[in-house]
C-alpha cells in the first residue's frame, strides 16, 4: 500500500476507463476538448482561468496538468500568481459576504429568502465587530484584482469563473458586474464559466484514479 494519495503515477489508472466506462469517457473527453478550444478567450486565458479554479477545487493533478498547459501557452509565473490570488480574494469574499446570514440568523423578523441583495447591506455589522479584518480584507480584496500582469478586466472575468466554482452568489453578482464594467463580453464570461464546469467534472475525473487505487489495494 503507498503512504502517499497523491502519486502521479496513480493517474496511469485512468487508461481502465476506456474499459469501465467508454461511453462516458468519450463524452467527458469531448466536452473538456471543446471547451478549451481557441473562442473569445484564448487558449491562453483558458489555461490561466483553469489553473485558477484548480485552487478552488484544490486538486493537485488538476494544478499539475493545467499549470503545465498554461506554461505551454505561454503564461508567466508572475501571471499564474496574480490569478490564485484573485481566487483568494473572491474566498475570502464569500466568506464576508456569507456573514450577512448570520446577521439574519439572529433576527427572527428577518426575511425567509436566504439569498436577497439587500443582505448585503447587513455588511457593516461585521466592519462594526471585526474591523481591523474587515479593513484588512477591503484592502487585500481590492489588491487581488488590481491590474498588474493580468489586467483588471481579465482578473474579474477569472473572478467571475472562481464564484461559480465557490457557488457565491453574492460574488457572482458582484463580479459579473465589474467585469462587464471593465468591458468583459458574454461570450467571455460564460466561456470562463464553462471552464469552470470542465475544472469540475475534471476534478471528480482526476480522482477516480485515487478510488481505483484503493479498490485495488
Amino acid at each position: 500500500m503507498t503512504h502517499s494519495l497523491y502519486e502521479k503515477e496513480n493517474l496511469k489508472h485512468l487508461n481502465k476507463l476506456k474499459d469501465l466506462a467508454p461511453e462516458q469517457l468519450q463524452a467527458f473527453s469531448e466536452f473538456n476538448t471543446a471547451v478549451f478550444l481557441e473562442g473569445a478567450l484564448t487558449k491562453k486565458e483558458k489555461e490561466i482561468i483553469a489553473v485558477a479554479v484548480a485552487h478552488v477545487t484544490e486538486c493537485p493533478y488538476c494544478i499539475d496538468s493545467h499549470t503545465r498547459k498554461a506554461k505551454a501557452e505561454g503564461a508567466s509565473l508572475e501571471e499564474l500568481v496574480e490569478a490564485v490570488f484573485v481566487v483568494a480574494g473572491v474566498e475570502a469574499g464569500g466568506a464576508v459576504t456569507h456573514s450577512t446570514h448570520m446577521k439574519n440568523a439572529n433576527n427572527p423578523e428577518a426575511d425567509d429568502t436566504l439569498y436577497a441583495r439587500s443582505n448585503l447591506k447587513h455588511l457593516g455589522t461585521l466592519r462594526r465587530y471585526a474591523a481591523d479584518g474587515f479593513k484588512g480584507y477591503s484592502n487585500f480584496s481590492s489588491a487581488a484584482v488590481k491590474a498588474g500582469k493580468l489586467s483588471a478586466k481579465f482578473k474579474e472575468i477569472i473572478a467571475v469563473a472562481v464564484a461559480h466554482a465557490t457557488q457565491c452568489p453574492y460574488c457572482i453578482d458582484v463580479h459579473t458586474k465589474n467585469a462587464v464594467k471593465a468591458g468583459a463580453t458574454k461570450e467571455e464570461l460564460s466561456e470562463a464559466v464553462m471552464v469552470t464546469s470542465a475544472l469540475l467534472a475534471g476534478g471528480a475525473y482526476a480522482h477516480i484514479a485515487n478510488m481505483i487505487q484503493s479498490y485495488v489495494e
